[in-house]
């Protein structure tokens, strides 16, 4: 089947897309697809919606019923200690870091009603429907240029071969393909190894972000109210922080975020959040409460100096599939529907020149030097400097970068570079003490195996298992040998286990509980672990995350 355009992804970016698409030409064909089960099922975010990106492309959207209803009232920033708490004055942050006017939002629900809209329009959009390949053609030069995607293979046997139920996917075709599956997915992915398009750019940086919805006591409710923190429990183990968000209904989104470049491979980012919750500030909160949802997925941090080149021959990468968070705002969402648009306009103005399957020049300067450019330049030194001085000095450092650029445009110490991956950040084990992470109480932490349920995440077990091991040995005979196999800490679904199998260690892969969060594809040190997209319909459905 052909279209005009192909969208990979029912995120902000990909529906922003369709969206514009339609605005400009409503005779434009467009189809979206998405692996979740529906719309929303995947989408994971804070989050404070910077509203910008939303005005630019429905500026009429507060007359539309949109379920973006709770204006932020007051923004806290903690520096804790374990039993302590220190607040910043909000005079002491850079203006950029204000977050009245913005919105405590469910990015699942903001998805769900932006695909109300462009299905409104016409855009056509099929959810249960992953992606699995790439179609290539080669063009008149002889270079490979993308044409299209296979979706919707369903019925395979574990080892690959087609089973009773088989049907095999559909070839879709686009004059232009855009992928927009969120970060470090498995097409964009490929598309950015394949055209080396990080050539020239720094690595991508990487964050692990946990979150569970919480219905509180009406009387520790205050809708309205955002806290983020920094310090404590992480200390220099690694960088991060949490975010406490009061949203409508004494809902409270409680979410934690650490940084994928830590050098402990004892460390684990879920333990360390389900320590977090019993903080006496956070667990004074809870207390009465209950836990309602849960779910993890990765954060890209690398910020602008990572971005790598958005076009290929064939298509575009939007949103996160770029990498365009702003990681001291903790917000992205913005950025993806401006590169949504930005990618549309582009699409718009080749198609309507008879062009197909080039490259989008105009997307790639819309994007760097407009307004996705603009935000995430001034913040550009912010994780580096993080992550070459620590959290007490860095901090500050960051800050100054932060007014120096609010003031005089830019910021003070040019462009710091990042160098390493969160890959190669890794260091051997025995350099480290293993850290005895307390047993949850099932009140305020829970196990993980217990909060997988609360992401209702499925997977049919007969199909392939979706994280390819590229060599088998490696998990035993370096991963645990150098590492103390660290996929069972960073891993937030219990993926990952080392088991005795004829008195020998192997590794164990539940992917049936995984909630395509993508950490082993950043993390394992070797990099021995290639995340593929599962069947469609697989994986966590989210309800209002």
């Amino acid at each position: 089947m052909s279209y005009d355009v192909v969208i990979v992804g029912g995120g902000p970016s990909g529906l922003s897309a369709a969206i514009r698409l339609k605005q400009l030409d409503p005779d434009t064909s467009v189809i979206l697809l998405e692996k979740g089960s529906e719309i929303g099922a995947h989408i994971l975010s804070g989050a404070v919606l910077d509203p910008s990106g939303l005005d630019a492309l429905l500026p009429t959207w507060r007359d539309m019923d949109a379920p973006i209803k709770t204006e932020v009232k007051e923004d806290n920033f903690l520096m804790l200690t374990e039993t302590g708490k220190t607040k910043l004055p909000n005079m002491a942050m850079p203006a950029l870091m204000n977050n009245h006017g913005n919105y405590i939002v469910s990015m699942g629900n903001v998805c769900r009603w932006l695909a109300e809209q462009a299905e409104e329009l016409g855009v056509e959009i099929f959810p249960g429907m992953a992606c699995s390949e790439l179609v290539y053609e080669k063009d008149d030069a002889g270079i490979d240029r993308v044409v299209g995607v296979v979706a919707g293979e369903f019925g395979l046997n574990s080892d690959g071969t087609p089973g009773p139920s088989y049907e095999p996917g559909m070839e879709l075709r686009g004059k232009y393909v855009f992928l927009s599956e969120g970060v470090r997915g498995s097409l964009s992915k490929e598309i950015i190894q394949k055209y080396a398009l990080s050539e020239g750019h720094e690595p991508q940086k990487f964050g692990l972000g946990l979150k569970e919805i919480w219905e509180v006591d009406p009387a520790n409710h205050q809708e309205g109210t955002i806290t983020h923190t920094m310090g404590w429990p992480l200390g220099n183990n690694a960088g991060g922080g949490s975010f406490i968000y009061h949203a409508e209904n004494n809902q409270v989104f409680i979410g934690f975020v650490v940084h994928l470049n830590y050098a402990n491979p004892h460390l684990s980012p879920y333990e360390e959040f389900q320590r977090f919750k019993h903080h006496p500030e956070v667990a004074k909160l809870l207390t009465g409460g209950k836990r309602v949802a849960y779910g993890a997925r990765a954060i890209s941090e690398g910020g602008y100096q990572s971005i790598p080149k958005v076009v290929f021959p064939g298509g575009a990468l939007l949103g996160c599939s770029a990498g365009l968070v702003n990681v001291p705002r903790i917000k992205g969402n913005h950025n993806a529907m401006l590169s949504g648009k930005a990618a549309a306009e582009a699409a718009f103005e080749a198609i309507k020149a008879g062009r197909e399957g080039d490259e989008l020049a105009a997307y790639e300067t819309e994007l760097r030097s407009g307004p996705v450019g603009k935000d995430l330049k001034m913040v550009r030194n912010v994780k580096p400097l993080w992550s070459k001085y620590g959290l007490w000095r860095g901090l500050p450092l960051g800050g100054i970068d932060m007014w120096w650029a609010t003031l005089l445009g830019k910021p003070l110490f040019g462009t710091i570079r990042h160098i390493k991956t969160d890959a190669e950040s890794l260091e051997p084990a025995d350099q480290f003490e293993p850290i005895q992470y307390p047993k949850p109480d099932g009140v305020l932490s829970f196990d993980r195996l217990t909060n997988v349920a609360f992401s209702a995440t499925n997977h049919e077990e007969s199909q392939p298992c979706h994280l390819r091991l590229k060599d088998t040995a490696v998990p035993i005979r370096v991963n645990l040998a150098t590492y103390a196999e660290p996929a069972q800490r960073y891993c937030p679904a219990g993926v990952y286990e080392i088991v005795e199998q004829n008195n020998e260690p192997k590794l164990q892969i539940n992917f049936q509980n995984c909630v395509h969060c993508k950490t082993c594809d950043i993390k394992d040190p070797t990099q021995n672990i290639d995340w593929k997209t599962p069947q469609g319909g697989d994986g966590p459905n989210y309800p209002n995350m």
